[in-house]
């Protein structure tokens, strides 16, 4: 992303938020529920219940920065069958989301072998 200064990670808070917070509000929800530092330059990624907005947190060494995206007719792909409460992703993945793409893919599969 052109926008953003080089984040060394990017977040998606996989629960969906209440789209009334803004900085201050989500800056809580990323140090309290997702026990990360708010001011680390990282990426911090938001979605309403609806899935048809975003809300985009970072630090830029300045200030905050909130960035804000609305779907006029569709849907974000939001991960719902992952557990963790906050998932790392990639720039690619961010660009799949942001393009529309389910960014978590298929879940590789391990296996206890049976001894005979």
């Amino acid at each position: 992303m052109k926008m953003f200064v080089s984040p060394s990670r990017i977040y998606l808070h996989r629960q969906f938020v209440d789209f009334r917070k803004s900085i201050n509000g989500l800056s809580v929800i990323i140090e309290s529920e997702m026990d990360l530092p708010i001011m680390s330059g990282d990426l911090f990624i938001f979605c309403n219940k609806a899935k048809d907005k975003l809300k985009i947190l970072y630090w830029d060494e300045t200030g905050f920065a909130l960035w804000y995206k609305r779907l006029e007719k569709d849907k974000f792909k939001w991960p719902s069958r992952v557990n963790e409460e906050g998932i790392e992703l990639t720039e690619q993945q961010l660009g799949w989301l942001l393009e529309g793409y389910d960014v978590i893919g298929h879940r590789p599969i391990s296996f206890q072998s049976i001894s005979l």
